[in-house]
This record gives C-alpha cells, sequence and structure tokens, in this order.
C-alpha cells in the first residue's frame, strides 16, 4: 500500500532515518522540522500519514494534531516522543492521535506501525465513500419522495406508520408529521380509511395490489377517487418489514370519463348500445353501496358477469365473491350449502362446515336462478336479509354475516309472487334495485364490438391469429335472433374457431343452426348503414386503418366504408403508412 507521509521531527536524523525506511518501501515522504513549516505544507498538500514528535520547539505535537483536527483532516497521526509518560500519551490519544510510538524507533516497529495506519485509514475512507453515497442516495430519494404528487405512506407489521410523503397532505389532508408513528387505526377518520383494508390484506398475504380505485369519501373532498396499490416492505436481505401504500388522485381523470356519451366497456362487460350504456351508470351508481341488487334478463345475457362488476367495482373486491346455483340443488343440500352445518346435524355431518354465506363474509354472495328455491330456503334467505345473520343446520346459535347478497333470475318473480311460489316479502327485499339486461337482439349494435372481444379472447385461449370475420359472418350475426343471447354468440365463435384453420371466420364455419336460419332469410339492409364519423374513425383506429377489418367490425360492406370516408372526409393520421 503506497501513501503519502509528512514526517515533523526537529531532528534531522530522525526525519532522515525515517524518510530513508519509508522511501525504500515506495511511500512518498515529506518532512518538516518545526510547527510553522509543518503547517505550511498541511495547508498546500493532503497526506494519508503524519509522524509528529511531540516536542517542537515553542509548540508540541498536540498544537499539530488540533491543527489537523480544526481542517478537517482525516489522516492518522502517530505520536513520537523520547520521553513517554502516562499523561502525554493520554493527552495525544485525545486529542485524536492514532497511536504512540517512543524513541529510538526500530525499523520493524516503524514499518509496522506504518502499515496498521494505513490499513486503518483505508477502512476508513471506504466507510466514509459509503456513507456519503448512502447519503447522496438517501437525499435523491428524499427529494423524490416530495416530488412526487402521488400519496406514498409506509407502514410496518402492526400497521404503524414508518414514514409518509409531503402529497399526503395533499391528497389524505395529513401532514407527515401528523401521521409518523400513529397505528392506523389511531388515525382520525375523515374519510372511508379503505386504504386500510389495503395495506392490512397486504401485510396478510405479503402480496402487491394493484391499481385498485376507490372513492375516498373524505369530509373535505367528497368527490376524490384515487388509485390504490399496495406492495410489500423488505429490507436488503429480503426479509418482510412492512406496506407501502401508494395513492393517484385520478379524480379529473374519471370526471372525464364520466363526461364521455359513451363507453364500450365496464369490467368484463361489452357494449355500446343506449341501454347498456344506462346499465353502466347504474351498475357505478350502485359500485360504491352494500344494496341488495336483483339482476334479472333472459338466460345467456350476462348476469353473472354483472355480479362480479358490482363485486370488483366495490370496496368489498378484497374480499371473496361467492356464487352459487340455485336450481341446481335439491333443497335440503341446497340449505346446507348456503348456511353451513355442525357436526352431527344428520347422518354423515362428522365435521362443522362453513357455508357460503359465511365463506362471503366481508364480501359478495351471488345467488343465481333465485326464482327457482323452496318455500323453505326462501324463509331462511328473508331472515338473513333482515337480521344479517344465519344458522346453521343442526345449530341453534346464530351467526352474524356481513355480506352484499346479488340475486338472478331468468324467471317472472313478480308473477311467481301472484301465483304464490315466490313470497312477496322476499321479493321485495331482493328488488332493491333491480337491473335488467336486455337480451342480444335488443342491442345488435353491440355485436360486432362482442365478435371483436371473443375473437381476441379465442385467439389466446387457442393460440391462433385470426383478424375477424367475413361480411357474410356478421350479416347472419345481425339478423340471427340469439335466443341464446351473448352465451350462444360466444358459444358459435369458439364453434367457428376450431374449424377455421385461415385468418378470418368464414360462414361455412358456423354452427348450423345459425347458417340455417340465415338461409331462409330475406336478404336485409345492411347494418349500421346509418354510422356516423366518429364510429367510423373509431373503427378504423382500433383496426390500424386496415378498412376490410374495420369494415367488417362494423358490418359494413367495404365500399359502403370507402363511400363515408370521402363522405366524411376522414384522413388517416400518416397517409405514407395505411393498410389498404
Amino acid at each position: 500500500m503506497k501513501a503519502s507521509i509528512l514526517i515533523i521531527d526537529d531532528e534531522e536524523s530522525i526525519r532522515f532515518s525515517f524518510k530513508n525506511f519509508l522511501s525504500n518501501e515506495g511511500h512518498e515522504i515529506m518532512t518538516a522540522e518545526n510547527y510553522d513549516s509543518a503547517i505550511d505544507i498541511i495547508n498546500k498538500k493532503s497526506f494519508d500519514l503524519m509522524f509528529v514528535d511531540i516536542i517542537l520547539g515553542t509548540h508540541t505535537g498536540i498544537d499539530i494534531l488540533m491543527a489537523v483536527k480544526e481542517r478537517g483532516i482525516r489522516c492518522p497521526v502517530i505520536m513520537v516522543t523520547g520521553e513517554p509518560n502516562v499523561e502525554t500519551s493520554a493527552e495525544s490519544i485525545r486529542g485524536g492521535a492514532f497511536d504512540y510510538i517512543s524513541k529510538p524507533v526500530r525499523k520493524e516497529t516503524l514499518l509496522q506501525v506504518t502499515n496498521r495506519a494505513l490499513q486503518h485509514k483505508a477502512l476508513t475512507d471506504e466507510k466514509n465513500l459509503i456513507e456519503a453515497e448512502k447519503e447522496r442516495y438517501r437525499q435523491n430519494l428524499e427529494a423524490i419522495f416530495r416530488s412526487l404528487q402521488d400519496s406514498i405512506v409506509t407502514v410496518d407489521h402492526e400497521m404503524r406508520v414508518i414514514e409518509a410523503n409531503a402529497s399526503t397532505k395533499n391528497i389524505c389532508g395529513f401532514s407527515p408529521e401528523d401521521i409518523v408513528g400513529l397505528k392506523f387505526t389511531e388515525i382520525p377518520n375523515i374519510c372511508n380509511k379503505t386504504c386500510f383494508n389495503v395495506l392490512k390484506e397486504t401485510l396478510k398475504t405479503k402480496n402487491t395490489i394493484k391499481e385498485y380505485r376507490i372513492e375516498c369519501q373524505h369530509q373535505n373532498r367528497p368527490n376524490q377517487v384515487v388509485l390504490l396499490t399496495s406492495s410489500p416492505l423488505t429490507d436488503k436481505n429480503n426479509r418482510f418489514m412492512g406496506a407501502v401504500v401508494v395513492a393517484r388522485d385520478i379524480t379529473r381523470l374519471t370526471d372525464l370519463v364520466r363526461q364521455l356519451k359513451e363507453r364500450h366497456k365496464f369490467h368484463n362487460i361489452i357494449g355500446k348500445s343506449t341501454k347498456m350504456q344506462e346499465i353502466y351508470k347504474l351498475l357505478e351508481d350502485l359500485s360504491e353501496t352494500a344494496t341488495t341488487v336483483l339482476v334479472t334478463g333472459e338466460s345467456g345475457t350476462g348476469k353473472e358477469v354483472v355480479a362480479k362488476a358490482l363485486h370488483y367495482s366495490s370496496t368489498r373486491a378484497l374480499k371473496p365473491i361467492v356464487t352459487v346455483n340455485c336450481s341446481a340443488l335439491a333443497e335440503n343440500l341446497l340449505e346446507n350449502e348456503l348456511f353451513g352445518h355442525v357436526k352431527g346435524a344428520y347422518t354423515g355431518a362428522i365435521n362443522d362446515k362453513a357455508g357460503r354465506f359465511q365463506m362471503a363474509d366481508g364480501g359478495t354472495i351471488f345467488l343465481d336462478e333465485i326464482g327457482d328455491i323452496s318455500p323453505r330456503i326462501q324463509l331462511k334467505l328473508l331472515r338473513v336479509l333482515q337480521e344479517r345473520e344465519i344458522e346453521r343446520v343442526g345449530d341453534f346459535k346464530t351467526i352474524e354475516v356481513d355480506v352484499r347478497v346479488i340475486a338472478a333470475t331468468n324467471r317472472n318473480l313478480k308473477e311467481k309472487v301472484k301465483s304464490g311460489e315466490f313470497r312477496e316479502d322476499l321479493y321485495y327485499r331482493l328488488k332493491v334495485i333491480e337491473l335488467s339486461l336486455p337480451p342480444l337482439k335488443e342491442r345488435r349494435e353491440d355485436i360486432p364490438i362482442l365478435v371483436d372481444h371473443f375473437i381476441r379472447m379465442f385467439n389466446d385461449i387457442f393460440n391462433k391469429n385470426i383478424d375477424g370475420v367475413s361480411n357474410e359472418v356478421l350479416s347472419a350475426f345481425m339478423s340471427y335472433p340469439w335466443p341464446g343471447n351473448v352465451r350462444e354468440l360466444k358459444h358459435a365463435l369458439e364453434h367457428a374457431f376450431v374449424l377455421c384453420h385461415d385468418r378470418t371466420l368464414m360462414y361455412n364455419h358456423l354452427p348450423v343452426e345459425i347458417r340455417d336460419y340465415s338461409k331462409n332469410m330475406k336478404p336485409a339492409a345492411e347494418p349500421m348503414a346509418d354510422t356516423g364519423p366518429r364510429e367510423l374513425l373509431e373503427a378504423l383506429n382500433r383496426t390500424d386503418w386496415n378498412k376490410a377489418k374495420a369494415a367488417r367490425l362494423m358490418g359494413i360492406s367495404r365500399m359502403t366504408l370507402y363511400r363515408k370516408i370521402k363522405k366524411y372526409k376522414i384522413k388517416p393520421p400518416n397517409e405514407l403508412n395505411v393498410n389498404i
């Protein structure tokens, strides 16, 4: 280890010997004979090590130590003296000396203490470098932390706030100093604290929850909407320390979306028709409530999809949604499935079993085909809705449950009430809000969008690259009555995917019932012929300006598409790259 060393001693022989011994080891040596010359050198040059005589005329080596310390020089200083004693030794160490050696100094002793001091300096320099880098890193993180518009809060295992950034004040209403050190439960209630549930779930599962949309119901910002992302917090050894939640204010973006006249999708519900726009609005209104909902509509209209959309757009999304097909089970089996049983309730009940209501606690239960349940199950279900408690088969104790009930039926429950098959009080308990889904034949303008959606889905499932359907297929779809609704359309496209080995689904790939119906129909007017410029531009953009694909998507011929492009004077974004 080669170093720059300063020797300060008023004895020329000492300076000469030290310089000779240390130069032979490859070190760069400078010498000073008194305090003033030493200070002059120290002011001009930095050193890795200093040897300082304890007696320097009118000054002492302690004076040199003080000068080194005042200048912030990080360099080991070794004191040298011809008359060692406890007092001078202790004073030197207190002044910051690295070591203390006595004259006469043997070569071996000099080299040993030199190597030890230089090793110490190397370790100290490395430590200081690491500390400086850590400090720069910390300052950079703090700068980033301060500059982010998103609120960031970190908590430990016990939900105690470790740190928060300045944007927490803007979004949550609390300054970092107001909440750091507090448990979440100790923070004043000025919102619905949904972020508490998100953090709690991350601490429990150690999983990341991404972009969970909530309405804060903040006292001072009643319409605030944020996206929450919660992630595990780990140390450098990947040990779990807690969680971090990031809240992004999307209120303005949400308001803009709500102002749009038309949407094509809400969760997994597809459609742009007027009836679907009304359903989207109702679903949005219902998302932040626990209101019981009755979903009605023909078989295949997507009642379960609506139930899932209601659940996953609500504050219960982190809890389970449990589905029960009420028509698939006999009365006793359904009772046991819904409410559970205790050990010994009947032959074969060898253990306690939780029912679906208990499994859905905190979340949602979807009761499909509710119109088919027996009078006894109707009575028990009525009690659940009224009292929010269940009673397991064979048990006399009640169990409280917090469950949102969404029921669905393709039956006319009002007629069943009139005929005495369905309890009137249960009907009105279920029908707090009725959401009626239109059959596919009443929203034919949604068929091209649904076709496009299912094609993308089946391309992934079948690992194919089908880009659309022929005009004949779309024409058949637009005229067919769809007794099985969206489910039948999905199955028809799945059937076609199995048979298709090209890029386009053709008429002969369709199920026979659709082809037979189409053969018996008179040629119909071209569907969607009144398409406006906005729909036309959207179809072109969705197909990267492939006009054949756009025409099939809209259910019009390619010539009609060209006429409309000319009529509305629509031009591609880059005419040099248009795929004709």
